[in-house]
């Protein structure tokens, strides 16, 4: 997967779905960082959509500007 492509998985577009539209542009970032950071740090790009899904309905954003090393 590179840096700016979305999974298509069922997985993924399930866990996506089921949030509110407003915070589907948050959840597809988060989705993005973290499989890139995965991929990059383990070499295996895995992600656990539902728990990210939740942290998004929970409250989770950004603190800042991405930053990417």
């Amino acid at each position: 997967m590179t840096k700016n492509a979305l999974p298509t998985s069922a997985k993924f577009r399930q866990a996506r779905d089921d949030l509110p539209a407003e915070l589907r542009p948050v959840y597809d970032d988060m989705v993005t960082d973290y499989s890139w950071c995965t991929q990059s740090r383990y070499g295996r790009g895995y992600v656990a959509y539902q728990v990210l899904a939740e942290m998004v309905r929970m409250g989770w954003r950004p603190t800042h500007d991405r930053v990417v090393g």
